[in-house]
């Protein structure tokens, strides 16, 4: 009776499969049968549109970002600029102070020089100097130099034996750099060429010498 049952089972059992299929085979059937060609190309070409709207937005994200760092290297120059000639204004305003000072050095008595409030002068005057020194102020140097009128400027022109033309004779008022830019041109006397004097003339004889001939 039990095997009966077991048969009468197991023949129902192969008749749904054969009506059926195995399993999974709808599942497989209907995806293939979703993916036709036409639709496949349209993903593929929308796959490509978005890699290319990706490219395209990541190459303008690096265009932002380098013209940032860019603007960011111009505000740091420009404010730097403004810095140095703030300084240089403020260190050309103190160049008469320095002059000042040194003509008095200059034409101070030496029966003074060893007093207290003369020391005390003396340095404020290296104070000064150390100051701009500490901010790249630096002289002109002149002795022996040629004229360059980057750094100089003429006042007069002379003609001196023992000088090159163009060469520098002295000095009038010192000149000063900041850093690589002129402070202040130093004032300098300029020698020129000497111009070759022409050879006396032959003086003629005086008359008497004339009369003295002839007889």
């Amino acid at each position: 009776m039990t095997d009966s049952k077991d048969a009468e089972m197991q023949t129902e059992g192969e008749a749904v499969e054969e009506q059926i299929g195995p399993p999974g085979t709808d599942a497989v059937e209907e995806v293939e049968s979703t993916e036709t060609p036409g639709e496949v190309e349209i993903l593929r070409e929308d796959l490509e549109e978005a890699k290319a709207q990706a490219a395209q937005y990541l190459d303008g994200w690096q265009r932002t970002q380098a013209e940032f760092a860019n603007y960011k290297k111009r505000q740091e120059a420009e404010r730097l600029q403004l810095t140095t000639l703030a300084n240089a204004v403020l260190l050309r305003k103190l160049l008469p102070v320095v002059d000042d000072f040194e003509r008095a050095m200059t034409s101070l008595p030496s029966s003074l020089q060893q007093l207290t409030w003369c020391e005390g002068i003396v340095l404020i005057k290296v104070k000064l100097d150390g100051i701009l020194e500490s901010e790249g102020v630096k002289r002109i140097d002149v002795e022996g130099q040629a004229f360059d009128p980057r750094f100089h400027e003429a006042v007069t022109y002379e003609e001196v034996e023992g000088y090159k033309d163009g060469q520098i004779i002295g000095e009038l008022q010192r000149g000063y750099m900041l850093d690589e830019r002129v402070l202040r041109p130093a004032l300098v006397r300029v020698a020129k060429a000497l111009v070759p004097q022409p050879e006396e003339a032959a003086q003629p004889e005086d008359d008497s010498d004339l009369a003295e001939s002839k007889e």
